[in-house]
């Protein structure tokens, strides 16, 4: 009847393992038979069977046909407490067939995730990057900072001198200093 109104249809067989309270929002088919699906929660990367969460995601951009990703992994923490620190990941590109909505899903949900970012230098020379992100099903904001290439977070003087920046950072848009 109206063909333009149609819903596409992810294929059984390509349906993640969503969680309860998962949907499934958009979809683009990728090389092979894999898929990347976008769900409320994150991103299902394809053949991986895993998801990356929104906040998971530092960058994420769309060249017309390819969409690159640069996730983040959380490192062991020794300092004073009350954010994570990330280290990003090599990136990842995802060449989409047919992109649908993928790309704009990606980007909208990312850029809902982050409540706050600022880049701060350190005495070291280099800088770090402060950010605040939503993390879906999770009250509260989750602080997490990059540190600039070069910099040496076990370097004297570094945690205490980010700690402060985080303490401000959450001073400025009035959230408590829990973690």
């Amino acid at each position: 009847m109206f063909g333009f109104l149609k819903k596409r249809r992810l294929p059984a067989g390509q349906r993640p393992d969503l969680a309860a309270d998962e949907r499934v929002l958009s979809w683009a088919g990728t090389t092979g038979d894999n898929v990347v699906v976008v769900t409320n929660l994150g991103l299902w990367l394809p053949g991986a069977g895993e998801r990356l969460g929104w906040h998971e995601i530092h960058k994420a951009t769309w060249s017309g046909r390819q969409l690159t990703l640069i996730a983040a992994r959380e490192l062991p923490a020794d300092g004073p407490g009350g954010y994570v620190v990330m280290q990003d990941l090599p990136p990842l590109v995802l060449a989409l067939l047919d992109p649908d909505r993928v790309p704009e899903q990606v980007r909208t949900r990312v850029n809902k995730s982050i409540a706050h970012t600022s880049h701060h230098p350190l005495e070291a020379g280099f800088g770090v990057r402060v950010v605040a992100r939503r993390v879906s099903g999770v009250d509260g904001l989750r602080w997490t900072v990059r540190y600039d290439e070069g910099v040496d977070p076990a370097a004297p003087g570094v945690a205490e001198q980010t700690a402060t920046l985080v303490s401000w950072a959450r001073d400025s848009i009035g959230t408590p200093a829990t973690a």
